[in-house]
């Protein structure tokens, strides 16, 4: 998938909003100054003068080729961040695996993208692998369904037309409180998810259970909905407790 300006995040403060893009577009690919001016639409100077400066300060690097790369300053300052929703959801996930005996996941959006932040799979059998880092569309599947039914009016009404469910499915979920799904992001799997809420009770991730629809069936919901909410409430809990 190539970088998609218009999913980014707009903090209104511009050079910010342009470095990031830079940065975004070379992690989604080596890029030389042409391709970088193409994958953010920045002027020639512009794309030029902040990918140097990012270079600089080792934000991006050069590969052989000469084409500009994730650089060092990135690995480094991201072994040291720290989510607290990662954090509770590693504590939480392993009880759901066990009860479950299935993959379990825990995605949060990212523009027209959910991102997997923890993922825990099943000792034994077959397994809806999902590594960490993956970042899938957000236009199918149980858990794209629960972070866009919270999301704000604005992100629903941008995503929705590409989407494999409408307005009306997300009105559903927020008044059961779980979403379904089988055989819409990849054929052959299914999965169940619940919203994750923070210490203020704003939904800021999703928590899923997926294996293949052969095994848990098309409505996966019936059997492991409870187990899931108790676990979102599981996390919730740790986030709001004082540390």
């Amino acid at each position: 998938m190539g970088y998609n300006t218009a999913s980014a995040p707009v903090s209104g403060i511009g050079v910010l909003d342009k470095s990031m893009a830079v940065v975004r577009a070379v992690a989604d690919a080596p890029r030389n100054l042409t391709e970088l001016c193409e994958a953010t639409e920045l002027p020639r100077a512009t794309a030029h003068r902040l990918a140097i400066g990012l270079e600089t300060h080792r934000m991006l690097a050069r590969d052989a080729g000469g084409r500009w790369i994730p650089g060092p300053a990135l690995a480094e300052l991201s072994a040291s961040a720290t989510d607290p929703v990662t954090e509770a959801a590693l504590m939480v996930l392993p009880r759901l695996r066990d009860i479950t005996g299935e993959s379990v996941q825990v995605y949060r959006r990212e523009g027209a993208e959910r991102v997997c932040v923890a993922a825990m799979e099943p000792a034994t059998g077959l397994r809806d692998t999902v590594p960490v880092g993956s970042r899938l569309p957000m236009n199918a599947g149980s858990a794209a369904k629960v972070l866009l039914a919270w999301a704000e009016t604005s992100t629903q009404r941008a995503l929705l037309p590409d989407s494999t469910f409408g307005e009306r499915a997300l009105v559903e979920i927020r008044r059961r409180g779980w979403a379904q799904s089988a055989g819409e992001r990849a054929a052959g799997v299914a999965s169940v998810s619940a919203p994750v809420r923070d210490a203020d009770g704003e939904v800021v991730a999703a928590i899923s259970v997926s294996g293949p629809i052969d095994r848990i069936g098309r409505r996966p919901g019936a059997r492991w909905a409870a187990d899931l909410v108790a676990a979102a409430d599981a996390i919730h809990k740790r986030l709001s407790s004082p540390h």
